[in-house]
């Protein structure tokens, strides 16, 4: 490029820059007089960099292969803005869908919104407001099968732009599916495991598949293993409400996470059950069933005896060979009507 006397060039050069604070750009020109010589041309210049929003994530496992993930976002600038695209990019084997209601599109026309719900979701934000978007995470079955403790599961990008159209992108940390914590394991505590000591019960927690993961090592709650070798969980379509009095159905897959096979009988101890009692047997023998992941489905009945909003509980595997007890934590919640309720 020929430059000639007493005359420029411009250039933009533009990078991303993922971390704030002091940032030093340096910049270097190489040039040949026309006497045939090389020279080099630096300057550095100094620059702080700083982000007007502040991101806060949390997330909240729904099943075996799916997260509910909420992004809170701040504006901590001191100037209004407006955000104008929230999306979340999901690493492979994964796909997100927003459950913002204006994000959803269909054919049918909106209905007429005064002006104070349109400033409302127009995505201003002035300085120390915020606003909370929520995400779907769910792996591609064809792809991943389940999402177990620490899996990476991608990352929220947020574009924003100020009153005199400045615009800005900013991507949070990566995002990991958080662990399971069944009260009672680390104290190995069998009253407590199958009573609960809080809300916790496996359906829908992810439980099975953080065991399996410890089991060959790629989650980072190694001891879960250990603590849990079989795990028992409700299956679909599980029932939220009972009858009081009425008998009903409940299927349970059973998953023998042992390095071998084991002989293992499914018991149901009254002691430990609290206003849903089993009907018929107490007690299913399963047999042997091989280690590494084997599973077997059964059938259990129970009975409702008071209403109200309660937790199936009261759950152990016994392992028949050595008469070692592996208690479960509650199984699931259930609303139990009386019949007029109903």
């Amino acid at each position: 490029m020929d430059v000639p006397p007493g005359d420029g060039v411009d250039a933009i050069v533009s990078r991303a820059l993922e971390e704030s604070g002091q940032h030093i750009l340096r910049v270097e020109v190489g040039y040949q007089t026309s006497e045939g010589s090389q020279k080099t041309l630096r300057k550095f210049y100094r620059f702080h960099v700083s982000s007007p929003i502040q991101i806060k994530e949390r997330t909240v496992r729904t099943g075996d292969s799916s997260c509910l993930v909420s992004i809170a976002v701040e504006n901590i600038s001191a100037h209004a803005m407006v955000i104008s695209q929230a999306t979340f990019e999901t690493v492979p084997g994964l796909e997100s869908t927003s459950l913002d209601k204006e994000s959803k599109t269909n054919d049918t026309p909106s209905p007429r919104r005064s002006a104070a719900q349109m400033l409302d979701h127009c995505g201003r934000l002035e300085p120390k407001s915020s606003v909370r978007f929520l995400f779907s995470v769910s792996s591609n079955h064809q792809e991943k099968e389940g999402i177990a403790c620490g899996d990476r599961l991608g990352q929220a990008v947020l574009e924003w732009k100020k009153t005199m159209g400045e615009s800005g992108r900013i991507v949070s940390g990566p995002i990991t599916c958080p662990p399971v914590q069944p009260p009672g394991l680390s104290e190995q505590n069998p009253t407590k495991i199958m009573m609960g000591s809080s809300d916790y019960v496996v359906y829908k927690s992810g439980l099975s598949v953080d065991v399996a993961a410890a089991s060959v090592g790629s989650a980072p709650q190694s001891l879960l293993h250990s603590w849990l070798p079989v795990t028992v969980e409700p299956m679909d379509p599980l029932a939220s409400t009972m009858t009081l009095g009425k008998p009903i159905q409940v299927v349970l897959l059973v998953v023998n996470h042992f390095g071998a096979s084991k002989n293992l009988q499914l018991q149901f101890r009254l002691n430990h059950m609290s206003g849903v009692a089993i009907c018929g047997k107490s007690f299913c023998n399963l047999g042997e069933l091989p280690g590494n992941g084997g599973s077997k489905v059964v059938q259990v009945g129970f009975l409702p005896l008071v209403a109200g909003l309660l937790r199936v509980q009261g759950c152990c595997v016994v392992e028949l060979d050595t008469g070692k007890e592996i208690p479960q934590p509650p199984l699931f919640h259930v609303l139990v009507e009386t019949p007029s309720e109903q």
